[in-house]
């Protein structure tokens, strides 16, 4: 467009068990830095010393980190220094959960996620259309009709302004999508259709599909869809990598819809263009193949890895889709859907798991999870020990009872906190207030002894952990209606938010000892913002800006 651990997640902090990173350098160096930064606000990311004034970095990594006495023998004739810079220097923050590539197409296609009426939505598609060649595809959009009081889109709407131009426009959550009548005509999709298993053709009354087509039901027309060129798949991630560089991300973990993303990171990163470190993540359905290329290639290297496996469980709470155990509040005949049943989940995370590969679930519902936790602790037991770092991807909507459980299992819960600033605006509608005390429980989690790894999942939500922080810290909804946190009891603290954008973030696939905290090392991957986000009032916090990004030591954005 989704305590298995060992003792060393005790030693998250750095670099996993054994030894660690030192916070300090040790005399002159023989070789001169080539960048120092000193007289700084420095948070390390440390739990032992968080906190320093300066930092050298040589070629890709730090060589010392302190004060001025372990950085100045540092300086050379030719170290570029920083001097004084105002602000928060930090390590580069990790988005835990993007869809990178289709992200990469989404910053070039229609914008439909602010449109705030249906007139608004109709006019922006029309004004679009008329600037495409015939039979050109408008795809993209990521509309939200929450902007406008929860009424689906209809093929009617839109039939009139796009001629003969197929529409495949996704809801934000890339669960739910609306396709004129010439896309469904391309797709076959008429009355008799019949749905599919983990989907949904919307009807009207008359049995009519109204255009909305939720998540497996999607499939149909995504297999008409035109293949994009080679040349227009390097742009999209040449235009991503630029976006995340400006938020200060220098390393993405990335759902991959198959294996053609892949192909695209291997051949940037074999020709040296890649400026984001990329974790990329395939289906679960095609671990055989990921194994096979594991055993035969290895994981990666600083760059570029692989060795994830990204399923789901079932669907979205916007559209309807999550699994749950009791109805939706405004649908009392819903329960939502698993969009693989879980006894095929159940075979191949079984398999996988043996296979020494990492499971990264989406689970959206109380069930959803529910089920996935019995999965993940079938998996333990049936292939034994080891660290496996088991990831629910989303963790959104959880019971008591599966808060225990993921922290007991040392599951951790990849989380995309902008999420419950965006649906905390409907939510006690769609499921009401009591499922919504433990929906996004970041402090419930924290408190269990969890270890959240956070992200934006982009293109749904903006790739901005500047805006995700603040979501977490202030729980504050988009609309402005809960000026003191939706759900305030799961308010978590900046520091807290920073270790889940940057210490677990790198701990949660496997690269804590490359890179998530600013020691020596350790990659010189960081970010420096306008603020000190961990001083200012937490209202402010969304307006910190990011003035530079390094990623190996270089700078590759720099705010004018």
């Amino acid at each position: 467009m989704k305590r298995f651990l060992q003792p060393c997640l005790a030693a998250l902090a750095l670099a996993g068990c054994g030894e660690q990173p030192g916070t300090s350098g040790s005399g002159p160096s023989a070789e001169s830095a080539d960048l120092v930064i000193r007289n700084a606000r420095i948070w390390t990311g440390i739990p032992a010393a968080p906190w320093s004034s300066a930092l050298a970095i040589r070629g890709d990594r730090i060589v010392a980190v302190g004060g001025l006495p372990e950085v100045n023998p540092q300086v050379g004739a030719d170290t570029e220094i920083i001097d004084s810079p105002a602000g928060l220097v930090l390590p580069g923050f990790i988005d835990s959960h993007v869809h990178l590539l289709s992200s990469g197409f989404e910053l070039s296609s229609i914008q439909l996620r602010d449109a705030q009426s249906p007139e608004e939505f109709v006019r922006r598609i029309g004004e679009f259309s008329a600037n495409l060649a015939p039979g050109t595809w408008i795809e993209g959009g990521t509309w939200d009709h929450q902007n406008w009081g929860g009424e689906l889109p209809h093929r009617d709407w839109i039939d009139p302004v796009t001629a003969d131009r197929p529409v495949f426009v996704t809801r934000l959550d890339g669960h739910m999508a609306l396709a004129n009548s010439k896309a469904l005509a391309l797709a076959g999709i008429d009355r008799d259709t019949p749905d599919v298993e983990g989907g949904e053709i919307v009807r009207d009354a008359s049995g009519e599909p109204t255009g909305i087509l939720k998540d497996n039901a999607m499939e149909r027309v995504l297999r008409v869809l035109p293949e994009p060129t080679a040349d227009q798949r390097d742009q999209a991630l040449e235009r991503a990598m630029d976006y995340l560089l400006a938020q200060g991300v220098t390393t993405v973990h990335t759902m991959g819809y198959d294996w053609s993303e892949w192909e695209v990171f291997r051949k940037a990163h074999d020709a040296g263009r890649l400026r984001t470190r990329i974790y990329s993540v395939v289906p679960i359905a095609d671990w055989q193949r990921l194994a096979a290329a594991v055993e035969s290639g290895g994981r990666g290297d600083d760059w570029l890895r692989i060795g994830g496996l990204k399923g789901f469980m079932d669907g979205s709470l916007g559209s309807h889709t999550a699994a749950f155990f009791e109805p939706f509040e405004d649908a009392p005949d819903d329960r939502g859907l698993f969009v693989t049943p879980p006894a095929q989940m159940r075979e191949w995370a079984l398999a996988a798991d043996a296979a020494g590969l990492q499971l990264l679930i989406h689970a959206i519902g109380d069930r959803a999870n529910a089920e996935l936790l019995d999965i993940f602790a079938a998996a333990a037991e049936g292939n034994g020990p080891r660290d496996r770092r088991f990831r629910i991807e989303h963790a959104q909507h959880l019971r008591p009872s599966e808060i225990g459980q993921i922290a007991a299992l040392g599951i951790i819960p990849s989380m995309q906190p902008y999420h419950a600033a965006d649906d905390g605006r409907w939510a006690d509608g769609v499921i009401g207030a009591e499922r919504s005390r433990y929906t996004y429980a970041f402090r419930s989690l924290l408190d269990a002894g969890a270890t959240p790894a956070f992200g934006s999942d982009w293109s749904v939500a903006p790739a901005s952990p500047v805006l995700g922080i603040h979501a977490a810290v202030t729980r504050q909804t988009l609309d402005g209606a809960h000026p003191d946190g939706w759900v305030p009891e799961e308010k978590i603290s900046v520091e807290e938010a920073l270790v889940a954008y940057t210490r677990t973030g790198a701990y949660a696939s496997f690269d804590e000892r490359r890179k998530g905290s600013l020691a020596p090392g350790l990659l010189a991957d960081l970010v420096i913002l306008d603020r000190d986000i961990t001083s200012i009032p937490v209202d402010e916090i969304r307006d910190a800006r990011v003035v530079r990004t390094l990623v190996g030591g270089r700078t590759l954005y720099r705010r004018d």
